[in-house]
Formats: structure tokens, C-alpha cells, sequence
């Protein structure tokens, strides 16, 4: 046996039982850190990276040829909407195949205040059915604030207030990595500054990060920049560092107002405070055809008690002009396209139904929302990619070194397949607005730090074995609004905690993400 392991030695060979399970070798290396990319090796041993360096000769039980091609940590997507992968009974579903052809090894979910107080059994349900790609769970106000008030427009009183932070406590110390909030949504949008502040104080107490889809985004109620303040006090008032999803200026109101919301976010960091945000490479923002033009006391008590003002004379009186308002604010109705899938008016404009309907736009939507399904709470059949963005905006925002991707990934919109494709074909090699080391920092590396994923987000040694190889020359997105669900090309491998998951574009079948949960932290 010594003679044997001798003999291997002077071969310059080694034993099996030494060898990586994995070695990429001859890519040109981003380790996700803001340092100049290098040609070398990556070589995986279980689900850790062993070797991150200089090209080396030596054998693997399973070799990556990356010549030509680019290493990088897997793809870190900072807001995502994936319950109809994740959560299917299909296994070649959770895969997650819409995520890992992007290169995407790790999403965000519980974001806009939907996540779900019960952070640990959750996770338990997903890890025993297998997932494609790791998830980083948040605790959501709406879900937290529904449990309690129902859809209810009121305050809380002194107990049900005790009954929210409570559960939002718990869910820091179930692993939660935050609080997120939706305040443009209901029932959220009903609460006050105040109330947001003293729920989001049980997550800051317990380490967590404040992720919240802002009141307003365009001159809905408080407008953007009071809006983005509003946001900043509740970072500040929580103790919590504020991240700011899906960074933008939203419809004709506030389409240039861009330099305006970086000098504040800017000021804000300046002074000390943790700010941060992320973006989606897209013109398009989505979400249904209630939440983009129903006014918020229209939604108060839910779907049900909606359709009954829409049946009632008197408040149709106040409700119709407010549509109008919102549906202007929206850029009209040519702007509003209507994605979700297998319906009649699939892939048309509000303009376009309209008129085949021969109605106004907005009697066209208030049918829509009248049919099975067409409420925010199930937006399958009132899905809306609403056209509300302009480039100088967009550009400004992505090129600020705090904001990272994000793909805001949800049924019926192109960038739950393409985001990262598009970013960096449209905004790296056509327009030249970011770098592709910039594209690749704040895609990995940066993320990770945001979210404090220890172990994770580069390339080194001893880290998790979360990695993608991309080819520069054929990534690419090829979704589109009318085709939102083809995946993107150009992803050669993808390895999630050391497993490859998926080959030339094709799964592997491999379910090896998991729910990153935090260790308890301090308050638990």
C-alpha cells in the first residue's frame, strides 16, 4: 500500500481520494472582489472551493474546460418573486432553470413585504423537496401585517401592535436575514411611518437589513423624494441598514428626477448611514392591473370589497377620475401591456383591448380586474408590464457603485429569464454604461456584502462552491415581452454548493440550493 501511494507521488500524480471533485480550468477569473480579473483555475472539493489561481496542471475527477470563457462567483439576484418555481410539485420546476441559465446561483425572496413570518418551517418544507438555487429569506410586513389586521385600513392598537413586532422578533430568530416592507402595496400602504419604525425595530435590534419597495415611486401619494426619506428615517429610527429595491423614477412625473434621488441617497451615506439599493436593466417595470391604477382606499378590505365599489354608483364617482389620474401617471394606456399568460388579452396593450372591446381604457380595466384570478393577491390574470421608465434615469442609477442586479422576477415579465443576459449584452457591450467588471462586482460580491452572506459571493478558498462559466460571446437574454419565458443562452456551467446544476444551458437535474438562513443572532 506505501509502495502504491509511493509510486503515485513520483508521478506527480495523487490518490483519488485527494483529487478535486471538480477543477475549471483556463477562465478568465472574477472573484467578485473589485480587483482586475486573471486567466487560472478554480478547483471544488465537496461543496467548497479549494484552489482559486494561477492555471495548474492536475487531474479532477471532473474537469470544466473555461478557455475563452469567464469565471465567476454564481450570480447573486437581489430581489426576486420565484414561489411559482420554488414551490412547485414538479421537480424539474424547482430546479430553478429560470435563474441558473442567467448564471444566478442564489435569490432574494420574502422581498416587498411578502415574506413569511414562519421562516423556519418554510425552510424546512423547501429543503425537503429540493431547490435549484440557494434562497436568502426576508420577513415581510404585509405578511406579518395580514396575519394580524387582515386587510384592514385601520392602525393597530397597543396589543395587535405587541402581536406584530412579536412575530417579526421570531422570525429574526428563525434565520430571517431582514424586514421588508411594500409600502406601495396593501394593506401596507395603510400604516404609518410610525408603525413601520416600531415593527422594523424588533428586525435592527437582531442584526437584520430593511429591504423595502418604497411608499412611492412616482407621485402617487407622498412622491419619490419624500418617499426615499421616508425610507432613509426608518433605517435610521430601526437602527437598520436601508436597502432600496427596484431603484427608479416611475412614470412621466418624475422621469428625470434621477440626479436628484442619488444626491439624497448620496448625502444620507455621506452622513454615516448604511444605504444601499439594487435595479433591474429594464424600461419596463411590472405589476397588475389593480396595483398600478386602483387608488389604495379602493383596495381597503381586499378583493371582494373592491368589486363592491366598483358595483356602487357613489364611489365610482370618486374612483373613476382617480384611475384616469393613475393611468396617466402611468405614461397612458399604450403603456400598459398586459403579460400574464393564457388570457384574452395576453401580449396586448389596455389600448389595444379598449378598443377591440370598444370601451374606455378604463371600463377595459375594471372588466380585467372583474374576472377570476385579476387581483394583486393572485395577479395571474392581471399581470402588467407598464412602460414607465427613460434611459437617462436608468443609466444614472446603475452606474452608482451601491447599486446592485436585481431582476424583481415575476410571472409574465421577460426579466425573470433575462435580467442579467440583458444587463450585460444592452448595458456592458452595446451601451457601455457599466464595465464588465462593474457588471460582475455588483452582480456577486457586493450583493453578498449587502446581504451579509458569509461564505459566499467569490471566489476563494474555503468558500462555498457557488460558481458560473459564462461565454462573453453568447450570453444573451432571449425572452421578450411577448416571449417572457425563454431562458437565456450562454451559460456553459453552473455549480451551486459544489454540485453541477446545469450544462450548456440544460439543468442537470441537481436540486442543491438551500435556504441560507442566519445563525440567531444577537436578541434571540
Amino acid at each position: 500500500m506505501r509502495r502504491a501511494l509511493l509510486a503515485l507521488l513520483l508521478l506527480g500524480a495523487a490518490p483519488a481520494s485527494a483529487l478535486p471533485d471538480v477543477a475549471i480550468r483556463g477562465g478568465t477569473i472574477f472573484t467578485g472582489a473589485d480587483a482586475p480579473p486573471f486567466r487560472g483555475d478554480v478547483e471544488v472539493t465537496g461543496d467548497r472551493i479549494s484552489y482559486v489561481g494561477p492555471p495548474r496542471r492536475g487531474a479532477a475527477k471532473r474537469v470544466i474546460d473555461a478557455r475563452g470563457r469567464l469565471v465567476t462567483p454564481g450570480l447573486i439576484d437581489a430581489h426576486t418573486h420565484p414561489d411559482t418555481y420554488l414551490r412547485s410539485p414538479e421537480a424539474s420546476v424547482r430546479a430553478n432553470v429560470a435563474w441558473l441559465a442567467q448564471g444566478v446561483t442564489t435569490i432574494v425572496t420574502g422581498v416587498d413585504g411578502y415574506g413569511t413570518p414562519d421562516v423556519a418551517s418554510d425552510a424546512r418544507a423547501l429543503a425537503a423537496k429540493g431547490i435549484g438555487t440557494n434562497t436568502v429569506p426576508f420577513v415581510g410586513f404585509g405578511a406579518v401585517r395580514r396575519r394580524v389586521l387582515g386587510a384592514s385600513a385601520r392602525a393597530p392598537d397597543a396589543d395587535e401592535l405587541a402581536k406584530m413586532r412579536g412575530l417579526v422578533a421570531d422570525a429574526m430568530c428563525q434565520g430571517a436575514t431582514g424586514f421588508s416592507t411594500g409600502l406601495f402595496y396593501a394593506p401596507q400602504r395603510y400604516a404609518s411611518t410610525e408603525e413601520v419604525i416600531a415593527v422594523a425595530r424588533e428586525a435592527g435590534s437582531r442584526g437584520g437589513v430593511y429591504d423595502t419597495h418604497q411608499r412611492d415611486e412616482s407621485d402617487y401619494s407622498i412622491g419619490l423624494m419624500n418617499s426615499t426619506r421616508e425610507a432613509l428615517r426608518i433605517g435610521r429610527e430601526a437602527a437598520m441598514p436601508v436597502h432600496i429595491a427596484h431603484l427608479k423614477a416611475l412614470g412621466v412625473a418624475v422621469q428625470g428626477q434621477a440626479p436628484a434621488l442619488v444626491a439624497l441617497i448620496e448625502a444620507a451615506r455621506r452622513a454615516g448611514q448604511e444605504v444601499t439599493a439594487d435595479q433591474y436593466p429594464w424600461l419596463a417595470s411590472g405589476s397588475a392591473v389593480d396595483a398600478a391604477l386602483v387608488p389604495g382606499w379602493a383596495l381597503d378590505g381586499g378583493y371582494r370589497a373592491m368589486i363592491a365599489r366598483f358595483d356602487d354608483p357613489a364611489a365610482m364617482t370618486r374612483l373613476r377620475p382617480e384611475m384616469q389620474a393613475n393611468l396617466r401617471r402611468r405614461g397612458g394606456a399604450a403603456s400598459l401591456l398586459l403579460t400574464s399568460a393564457g388570457q384574452p388579452w395576453t401580449g396586448r396593450t389596455l389600448a389595444q383591448v379598449a378598443a377591440a372591446w370598444r370601451v374606455d381604457p378604463i371600463d377595459a380595466a375594471l372588466r380585467i380586474l372583474r374576472m377570476p384570478n385579476a387581483a394583486r393577491t393572485d395577479p395571474a390574470g392581471a399581470a402588467v408590464a407598464s412602460f414607465n421608465m427613460v434611459d437617462r434615469d436608468v443609466d444614472l442609477i446603475m452606474r452608482q457603485p451601491w447599486v446592485v442586479t436585481s431582476s424583481d422576477g415575476s410571472d409574465g415579465h421577460p426579466r425573470q429569464f433575462a435580467t442579467f443576459p440583458r444587463k450585460y449584452q444592452v448595458y456592458v457591450r452595446q451601451r457601455r454604461v457599466i464595465t464588465l467588471a462593474a457588471f460582475v462586482r455588483r452582480s456577486t460580491g457586493s450583493t453578498a456584502d449587502i446581504y451579509r452572506l458569509a461564505g459566499r459571493g467569490y471566489l476563494r478558498a474555503g468558500y462555498a462552491a457557488d460558481i458560473a462559466v459564462i461565454d462573453p460571446a453568447r450570453y444573451a437574454p432571449r425572452a421578450d415581452y411577448l416571449h417572457p419565458r425563454v431562458p437565456s443562452a450562454g451559460v456553459a456551467a453552473v455549480l451551486v454548493n459544489g454540485r453541477v446544476a446545469l450544462v450548456n444551458g440544460r439543468s442537470t437535474g441537481a436540486l442543491a440550493g438551500r435556504v441560507l438562513l442566519r445563525a440567531p443572532p444577537r436578541g434571540c
